[in-house]
């Protein structure tokens, strides 16, 4: 399996765009950051700062289109600041919900065990309405989601291609990209991400630390 370990935001805005971005400390590809983006018309757009990246992430998910683009991702306490190409975003974090104080209890070789994550699909379909920890977006690969924390996001500020997109909104209609979607409340999660069928497997990474500039 190839492993990815990191973060996942997914943000709704007032004006219809939604986005996902991934941070990844830590995976096959090194260290890289890349968001997906779904506009209001339904339009989606893969934000990937390489060829390598998009290729590899283009496998998994389905986009209308694809730019390669500088991504960058800082952070300064509990709020962050991101740049790709025509999305500009700022966005802070707020307290740990019941089911992040949830996510960390469990102990860390457990939540990222396939089968783990497999049992607990059934479960999270339920608490997360159109989330998924287990599933196959096509291509022969199935990917396992290993959720090991979950924060709120409580404010966020976006722009594209210049425009203002609104006040922070939940991710609502869901995300169009592959078999499952964020939470509805936007979230800074974190979590491992284990890919069958991807190539060669990795060595295993542990957990890395925080995504500052």
């Amino acid at each position: 399996m190839e492993r990815f370990d990191g973060w996942i935001a997914g943000l709704g805005t007032a004006a219809g765009l939604r986005y996902v971005i991934g941070h990844w400390p830590h995976s096959p590809l090194g260290t890289f950051t890349d968001v997906m983006v779904e506009r209001p018309d339904g339009h989606r757009l893969l934000l990937a700062p390489s060829a390598a990246v998009a290729e590899f992430v283009g496998a998994t998910y389905t986009f209308d289109e694809v730019r390669y683009v500088p991504v960058d991702l800082r952070s300064l306490g509990s709020e962050f600041f991101l740049t790709a190409g025509p999305l500009e975003s700022r966005f802070t974090l707020g307290g740990r919900s019941p089911l992040g104080l949830l996510l960390r209890a469990v102990p860390w070789r457990l939540a990222t065990a396939s089968w783990w994550i497999a049992t607990i699909d059934a479960i999270a379909r339920r608490v997360l309405p159109g989330v998924r920890t287990v599933g196959s977006a096509g291509g022969g690969r199935t990917e396992y989601y290993g959720a090991q924390d979950l924060q709120r996001i409580t404010a966020a500020t976006t722009t594209y291609d210049g425009v203002d997109q609104g006040a922070l909104h939940p991710v609502s209609p869901p995300v169009h990209f592959g078999f499952g979607s964020t939470p509805t409340a936007p979230s800074w999660v974190r979590i491992t991400t284990l890919i069958a069928g991807a190539g060669n497997s990795s060595e295993p990474i542990g957990a890395g630390g925080s995504p500052s500039g």
